[in-house]
């Protein structure tokens, strides 16, 4: 005889309880150098990592995605070609609300990007940057909001971002040290 499934047994109710991502780690040569890199061309913010680590990194925070970057012990884990740019490499890549200002940015900076429009004005058109930070981790800023996601199986299963996982900031001259991240 076959067993009914229990109420909450089915897939659909198998969904990781996962709210979004939080951070990327990336190796690096010089920590300092990655450190300005992501700060002043990408606009991260250091923020601070636990006393406890006894390694050299730091961390970096904004958009709603945490950066943290680590002193490489072996540099054969870093990417050998750091000039290299194949957008069908692995990247890391970050959504863009203007890519005129992020290029005219990355022109003041002297960082070598390569553009590319990917699909036309019909077919929602994605304006693509890519480059290398410090350790030739490729780095890719799109304007990819113009593309409609269209789920393939399971439309349900989707979750997109809630304010809740947005992490608390703590302000200086605050009384309340500690206040939760709002959207602007």
């Amino acid at each position: 005889m076959e067993e009914k499934k229990k109420k909450g047994d089915d897939e659909s109710n198998s969904k990781a309880p996962l709210m979004a991502l939080n951070h990327v780690s990336r190796l690096c040569k010089d920590v300092k150098k990655s450190l300005e890199f992501y700060t002043k061309v990408l606009g991260f913010v250091e923020i601070e990592r636990p006393a406890s680590f006894d390694f050299n990194g730091a961390w970096l925070f904004n958009y709603g995605v945490g950066i943290h970057l680590v002193q490489a012990k072996d540099q054969d884990k870093l990417p050998s070609e750091t000039d290299h740019l194949d957008p069908m490499d692995n990247h890391i890549s970050f959504q863009c609300e203007d890519m005129e200002a992020l290029e005219k940015r990355l022109k003041e900076v002297k960082v070598k990007y390569t553009k590319r429009t990917v699909g036309d004005e019909k077919d929602a058109a994605i304006d693509q940057f890519f480059f290398n930070d410090p350790d030739g981790f490729m780095v890719e800023i799109c304007n990819c909001e113009n593309l409609e996601l269209v789920p393939r199986h399971s439309a349900d299963a989707i979750r997109l971002p809630e304010d809740r996982h947005a992490p608390p900031v703590a302000l200086p001259d605050s009384s309340d040290r500690r206040m939760p991240q709002t959207n602007f």
